[in-house]
């Protein structure tokens, strides 16, 4: 069994800052691509960010700039650092992860962690 779980979510202004993380565990044998998807209410899910195995980058126009993305192979972990942020950045933000895996080799997504931006 492979797990993602997402934490580091919260309330915070306008302005404000917050790094969430992703940890995936189980049956592992490699991580490909890994990402931070976002869903706000009533509102399809979106790619806020990605990034690849190597460390190559892509992130949403909207948070380009004010986000970044990295992960740390060895330990199959996923951060989004979130600085600036902005009452449109509230959603419930999701990580996603390619996996090689010996029980399911495909994509696996987290639970989810809720952010929400004042104004």
């Amino acid at each position: 069994q492979v797990q993602l779980v997402e934490s580091g979510g919260g309330l915070v202004q306008a302005g404000g800052s917050l790094r969430l993380s992703c940890a995936a565990s189980g049956s592992i044998f490699s991580i490909n691509d890994m990402g931070w998807y976002r869903q706000a209410p009533g509102k399809q899910r979106d790619l806020v960010a990605d990034i690849s195995r190597g460390g190559s980058t892509n992130y949403a126009d909207s948070v380009k700039g004010r986000f970044t993305i990295f992960r740390d192979n060895a330990k199959n972990t996923l951060s989004l650092q979130m600085n600036s942020l902005k009452p449109e950045d509230t959603a419930v933000y999701y990580c996603n992860a390619y996996v090689v895996s010996n029980l399911r080799t495909g994509t696996y997504w987290g639970q989810g962690t809720q952010v929400t931006v004042s104004s």
